[in-house]
């Protein structure tokens, strides 16, 4: 493995550490982008079960917030549930950009590794094509092993650029589009939450003219 390295020249250095890098955002984000962290299965039912029992509290808010980004998102939802329809839209979404930011986190690094890994690799077969003709120059084009060490510097730097940017790319375009189910899912509650803030509310509108209407049947009948 050293004797690659070393035949790699000095540019598979960057292209190592690209390698490290890439593999700590991948691993993380796969940890941090579990559905059970983000999208815990019963949390939805919980809340519609409070919002419909008018249970809903400023102690249970502050769970929810430390609960999950849905949970978070739908605490801003919970938190503007007596103000107009289009304030509560407003703070969902003013939310919901800030997790989304934050369920993209370090993304963009990986996708940029991706991107210039095979530039270095590239970079890397350059430098050892120079040093071929360099052994040319040098008067040593008769002897295949004068030029060994700049043909292998190439190769070898182009193999380990591309060896990192495939999977890289791979884990970024997985992961991007892992993140935009998420969103999806998030919208779709955030409507519900919506709706079923708007439907307690209108119940609670409506209990008043029910409690007037039953009292006059009692007069009626009495």
């Amino acid at each position: 493995m050293w004797e690659i390295v070393q035949a790699g020249g000095p540019l598979m250095w960057p292209i190592i550490l690209c390698s490290i890098v890439a593999a700590a955002i991948v691993l993380e984000r796969l940890w941090t982008l579990q559905d059970r962290r983000v999208l815990p299965a019963d949390l939805t039912q919980k809340v519609w079960k409070l919002v419909e029992a008018d249970q809903v509290t400023d102690k249970v808010i502050a769970a929810l917030e430390q609960n999950s980004p849905l949970g978070r998102l739908l605490a801003a939802g919970l938190t503007s549930r007596n103000r107009p329809r289009e304030v509560l839209m407003e703070r969902l979404e003013d939310t919901g950009r800030h997790v989304v930011h934050e369920l993209e986190r370090f993304l963009n690094t990986l996708g940029t590794i991706a991107g210039i890994s095979p530039l270095l690799g590239l970079l890397g077969t350059v430098v050892g094509i120079i040093k071929a003709f360099d052994a040319i120059n040098a008067g040593g084009g008769g002897d295949p092993r004068m030029l060994s060490g700049g043909i292998a510097e190439a190769l070898v730097a182009t193999a380990a650029g591309l060896c990192v940017a495939i999977p890289s790319l791979i884990a970024y375009r997985y992961l991007r589009g892992r993140v935009e189910g998420i969103v999806v899912e998030m919208e779709k509650n955030a409507l519900r939450l919506a709706d079923a803030v708007e439907s307690a509310a209108r119940r609670e509108a409506l209990l008043p003219l029910r409690h007037a209407r039953e009292e006059e049947v009692r007069a009626a009948v009495g």
